[in-house]
């Protein structure tokens, strides 16, 4: 038996009945484009997930993990604007996003639950978390993940960070090494079965290099979806649903001829990965998300829009990434 099939028994065999859900929620279920990204906004935007979740933890337990793009680029952006303070290295700006936006996922589903009954209330944590990446990963050699705000093509000249054209428009990157491991994972495992909602790995986790005991950061932030499909993996969760700003995954988009996907097995997304239907900095980490977290044991994968969270898992909308093995 592989390691990830290993630990997933042993953990379902502690676990209770309820099924875990694991949720990752893009950024922009706190900015939306076009949005300055105000604290009003992030809260007011935040209700439409926060809400669904509030409802499915009903049946489920549940862990949220979430993006920061936006909110570290911007950390980054005040830095630069602001030489009189000295700058903190990229680790501790991610590290500042878990706390901020683990605190506004945290008081609107306090909210949310409250509004559901007392019956609904549920103990709630955000949780700093670190995740272990390879020192040697060629990720370092060639930054790829985009951040913070979007420029006009004649802007980036100006700028003294490399971009990189995105659907969106031209964005900074940075490093994103791919995640080995998730050092708090005993403890969200423990969290979930004591009755908690967890959040955590915010932004993809703050990225460490693991020296014999010791951790020490790196200059980088992993890919949010990826590091959710490990923990996903680690803690045993049985549904793993990645919530962004489009309705589900789609062939061409953006063109004429698109086409929307409602279910894909696979071995077909792994071809249509191949084929370069699905660009590295949006759908791309998204499906390779959900393929690993299914070849790992994961019963089901969705991807899916920020308002249609409880529709995907009722498997009404979205689109649900199956394992080929299961179709054999």
């Amino acid at each position: 038996m592989y390691r990830g099939a290993a630990i997933r028994t042993s953990v379902m065999k502690k676990r209770s009945r309820k099924e875990i859900i694991l949720i990752a929620l893009g950024g922009n279920a706190l900015i939306k484009k076009g949005e300055k990204g105000t604290a009003e906004e992030q809260f007011r935007n935040l209700k439409t997930p926060i809400s669904q979740i509030a409802r499915l933890s009903k049946d489920y337990k549940i862990i949220i993990t979430h993006g920061n793009g936006p909110q570290v680029g911007n950390l980054l952006l005040q830095q630069e604007c602001c030489t009189s303070v000295p700058k903190l290295p990229l680790e501790i700006l991610v590290a500042q996003t878990q706390g901020q936006i683990g605190y506004m996922i945290e008081s609107t589903l306090d909210s949310e639950l409250m509004a559901l009954g007392a019956d609904a209330q549920k103990p709630l944590v955000s949780l700093i978390s670190y995740v272990v990446v390879d020192e040697k990963d060629p990720a370092f050699l060639k930054p790829s993940k985009p951040i913070g705000p979007v420029y006009r093509k004649e802007e980036i000249s100006t700028l003294p960070y490399p971009t990189i054209k995105t659907e969106k428009g031209y964005r900074r990157v940075v490093a994103s090494p791919r995640p080995i491991t998730i050092v708090e994972k005993k403890e969200i495992i423990s969290l979930v079965e004591n009755g908690f909602i967890v959040i955590c790995c915010g932004g993809g986790g703050i990225p460490v290099i693991r020296y014999g005991r010791t951790f020490s950061g790196v200059d980088a932030v992993i890919d949010k979806d990826l590091s959710s499909a490990k923990l996903a993996e680690e803690v045993g969760a049985d549904i793993f649903i990645i919530a962004t700003d489009v309705e589900g995954v789609a062939l061409r988009y953006g063109k004429p001829d698109q086409e929307f996907l409602r279910t894909i097995n696979t071995q077909e997304a792994m071809e249509y990965l191949s084929d370069g239907y699905f660009p590295p900095g949006s759908m791309g980490p998204k499906i390779e998300a959900a393929i690993a977290f299914l070849e790992k044991g994961g019963k089901r994968a969705f991807i899916t829009s920020i308002r249609s969270i409880e529709a995907a898992v009722k498997g009404l909308t979205g689109t649900e990434i199956i394992s080929s093995n299961s179709i054999q």
